[in-house]
């Protein structure tokens, strides 16, 4: 990723404090909802090594490696336990694959953000999906205030809060391409 570097680690800090939460919320959680929690933390890992300013990166194909590997994980998850939010994990994935393949050669250089209308249909997708996850919160607002914050990280909202940190800061990582 290109960019400022002030932008770089507040992409970096909201990835690892949401990467943080999902791990939280899988220590709680059991069977496939506790592995969908830790492939969430670890995808929230990788995205802020990919977010990180400056030369502490890996190669790009270290990134396709391991994004590659969290696709083929969310699309076992899907595959075993159905349900779109798996899915949602393999588009993510696989939006980090692309990022890392549009990304330039060394840092500092502007390559353009790759292919117009993958960057496109990405921005919509992940712009979709924060609106989604926003609007799920909605009514859900008077209840969590009131829920404590033992027993916050085993609710729904807490789940599509993560879901939408982690969704703006793919967005934002697409923008700044």
């Amino acid at each position: 990723m290109h960019g400022s570097a002030s932008v770089g680690w507040l992409l970096t800090a909201v990835c690892l404090l949401t990467a943080s939460a999902c791990l939280l919320r899988a220590g709680s959680l059991g069977g496939p909802a506790r592995t969908a929690a830790a492939l969430e933390a670890a995808m929230g890992v990788a995205m802020a090594g990919m977010a990180l300013p400056g030369t502490v990166q890996l190669p790009p194909a270290g990134y396709v490696l391991v994004f590659g590997l969290l696709a083929g994980a969310g699309a076992a998850l899907a595959a075993a336990h159905g349900g779109t939010h798996h899915l949602h994990h393999v588009v993510g994935a696989l939006a980090m694959v692309y990022m890392a393949l549009a990304a330039p050669a060394h840092a500092g250089a502007h390559t353009g953000g790759g292919v117009p209308v993958v960057t496109a249909g990405l921005l919509a997708y992940f712009a979709w999906y924060v609106l989604r996850c926003g609007a799920a919160l909605l009514p859900a607002g008077a209840r969590t205030a009131a829920a404590g914050a033992v027993r916050l990280r085993n609710t729904p909202e807490f789940a599509v809060s993560c879901r939408l940190a982690m969704g703006a800061g793919m967005l934002a990582m697409l923008v700044g391409m």
